[in-house]
């Protein structure tokens, strides 16, 4: 990977997102249109193509993803946008169990990047009512929600984690960004499909929360579904985890398989809002995909600038690290 296709190339944070950054107006945006962005198609054709069913992204592109290399506080940054996902890639094996090849591309890029930060971000469905559309949740674990066709799979329902402190020097001024964008959050044009959707507070105060924090206990995780899950007021999601998405536990489980993994952490914006239980399932569903639909642009900007903040900060943290080895 690296610069150029370098497979000797050494980075310090590397970040992976399922929108890309390119898509984004926060701080650390490499400046370029994603269509500047160089392919990752390192052993696609002959390890992983096999693997990927026939819903896969990546077989119309014919790669694994793009990237691109910029600089935050003096670090060197991978920026990453994924086409491997866990529940679209999925496909059946000979021995009845489903392929996961975003895992193999988590570990290939590790090994090919070196990075000692793995951060990974995007969209997610929120689960605590206490959450509001546009929030941030950034945790240091991850867990395997499925019930589709990962049902049985060996880490079904395992937490993977990474034991570092997250560092939160940059946290304020992170929130004082977000709260500029937090406008793009109310559409002038459309409206949800039941005037009571959310079970969270009607105003986008746009928070981040860290596990650990504000009463959530250490290595909350996030939750990765194979399925398009939501959580509700009624269905207390917010017992098992922080937020729910797709992917983020494969990294984790990756991790778990090397000797000596990078450090790492998920950063999910809200997407949805958490989805009032009160609702026929029917109208729970539009009303998640609505949210998701409008506004997961503009919560990923909340995400990419709250991503910014922990790069940022631990810019800080090696640069003194580095002082203090010279005196």
């Amino acid at each position: 990977m690296g610069v150029r296709g370098s497979s000797s190339a050494h980075f310090d944070i590397l970040h992976s997102s399922r929108t890309g950054w390119d898509r984004c107006i926060g701080r650390g945006d490499p400046g370029h249109p994603g269509t500047t962005w160089y392919p990752y198609a390192k052993n696609f054709v002959q390890d992983f193509k096999p693997l990927i069913g026939p819903k896969g992204p990546s077989l119309q592109s014919n790669r694994l993803g793009s990237y691109f290399a910029t600089q935050i506080n003096g670090l060197r940054v991978l920026v990453y946008k994924t086409e491997l996902h866990m529940h679209e890639d999925a496909k059946k094996l000979p021995d009845g169990s489903y392929s996961l090849p975003i895992k193999d591309m988590f570990k290939q890029m590790i090994a090919d990047a070196n990075p000692r930060v793995f951060l990974t971000t995007g969209t997610s469905g929120g689960v605590d009512c206490s959450m509001s559309l546009g929030d941030v949740a950034v945790s240091r674990a991850a867990m395997f929600f499925c019930k589709n066709d990962f049902d049985n799979a060996p880490f079904n329902h395992k937490t993977f984690s990474s034991q570092w402190t997250i560092p939160q020097t940059y946290k304020a001024e992170a929130v004082k960004l977000m709260q500029g964008y937090a406008g793009n959050l109310v559409s002038q044009k459309s409206h949800p499909p039941a005037s009571n959707c959310g079970c969270s507070p009607a105003a986008h105060p746009t928070q981040i929360y860290y596990d650990a924090q504000d009463s959530i206990p250490a290595f909350h995780p996030i939750l990765t579904t194979d399925f398009f899950e939501f959580g509700t007021s009624t269905n207390r999601l917010d017992l098992q985890g922080m937020a729910v998405e797709m992917d983020d536990a494969t990294l984790g489980l990756a991790c778990s398989e090397l000797q000596s993994p990078p450090l790492w952490a998920c950063i999910r914006n809200l997407s949805d809002p958490t989805i009032n239980g009160s609702l026929t399932e029917a109208q729970q569903g539009n009303c998640a995909e609505y949210y998701y639909t409008k506004f997961g642009y503009w919560t990923t900007v909340m995400s990419a600038i709250a991503t910014w903040s922990v790069i940022a900060g631990w810019g800080d943290q090696t640069q003194h690290a580095k002082a203090k080895a010279k005196r």
